[in-house]
């Protein structure tokens, strides 16, 4: 089997929702969002395939790890993010932040086991940290303790895409490795942190060789609702 191939195969096997398997073009789009975090293009990808547990994801990883497909260092976090009923706090994003490195710093590679963050989420900005997470340039935050209505429904943005296309073997996958938007109001207060993001994205990208051909892009959208 080669590299595709057993990325699939460890996808199928472990990915599986109920009795549906993911696809082959699912498999293939994780493989190289995942090659794209080992490879330390992104800080780490949000997975939203489909309703897998984070038990499965995190095995996932380990048969990927353990066929030597990446890096041992890699690891999962569960953010616990479920309905609940709590106090609302107002979560800033440097306490955030500094949650996450504490919490990450801590962490024993050699453990198998992921990142489990527990009840400590509960006070978390969750557009923050995905954020965060995610390497975006800039990072939504509201104020929970106000309201959580879509502030950016019918609202100009711009959206910035990076994609590449993967190769495994002696195929070729295009990929999104990222995806955000700027309200288009903002985009010239913006514009200074969003060159330099794609300017070390790009320095990243020429210290690899596994994925090629890199491409930002921007494009206006507006939309009736906005997922933050």
């Amino acid at each position: 089997m080669d590299t595709r191939e057993i990325f699939v195969a460890a996808a199928r096997k472990c990915l599986s929702a109920g009795r549906k398997s993911v696809s082959v073009p699912q498999s293939l789009d994780i493989a190289a969002q995942l090659s794209a975090v080992d490879f330390a293009l992104k800080p780490s990808l949000l997975y939203d395939t489909n309703s897998a547990s984070v038990e499965q994801v995190h095995q996932y990883l380990r048969l990927c790890q353990s066929s030597q497909l990446v890096s041992e260092s890699l690891v999962t976090l569960d953010l616990n993010e479920k309905p609940t009923i709590a106090d609302p706090v107002t979560g800033r994003l440097k306490s955030i932040a500094q949650d996450l490195l504490f919490l990450l710093g801590g962490f024993d590679a050699a453990d198998d086991k992921g990142v489990y963050v527990a009840e400590r989420s509960d006070e978390w900005n969750l557009s923050a940290v995905f954020g965060l997470l995610l390497g975006y340039p800039i990072t939504y935050w509201f104020n929970q303790t106000e309201s959580f209505d879509n502030c950016l429904s019918m609202t100009p943005l711009m959206v910035t895409t990076a994609h590449a296309t993967w190769q495994a073997g002696s195929t070729r996958d295009k990929c999104c490795l990222y995806s955000f938007s700027i309200p288009a109001v903002l985009q010239n207060e913006t514009q200074s942190y969003l060159e330099d993001w794609k300017l070390g994205l790009q320095e990243r990208f020429q210290q690899q060789n596994v994925l090629k051909d890199l491409d930002v892009c921007q494009s206006a959208v507006t939309l009736p609702s906005v997922c933050l």
